[in-house]
């Protein structure tokens, strides 16, 4: 165990301000510190979580409400699916299923 020290991820921060949201740093918990208790290294000593799934098959689909206000779980309701390729440095957008469905009809 060491004397806390600033997180050296967020610098302090606690995390990063995205728009409205705060995401809180995962290194130091959301505290901007580390060590003493919070030592990040003698945290979790288990196996990791398993994967969350993808967020077409998430349980909060299971809700009415939000099925009825997203009408595709693909696309949310946009029309279109991007992808980042961060190999390559392109982002390519392209139509969603559910739009090509409502064209053939």
């Amino acid at each position: 165990m060491t004397d806390p020290i600033e997180c050296p991820e967020c610098g302090g921060r606690k995390g990063q301000r995205v728009g409205g949201l705060f995401l809180g740093c995962q290194f130091c918990g959301g505290l901007g510190w580390v060590g003493g208790d919070n030592e990040p290294a003698e945290r979790g000593c288990g196996l990791p979580p398993p994967p969350l799934p993808p967020a077409w098959q998430h349980r909060v689909w299971q809700d009415p409400f939000v099925s009825a206000a997203f009408p595709c779980r693909l696309c949310f309701g946009s029309g279109s699916l991007t992808h980042v390729d961060e190999l390559q440095g392109t982002l390519i957008t392209i139509a969603c299923t559910c739009v090509e469905e409502v064209n053939e009809v």
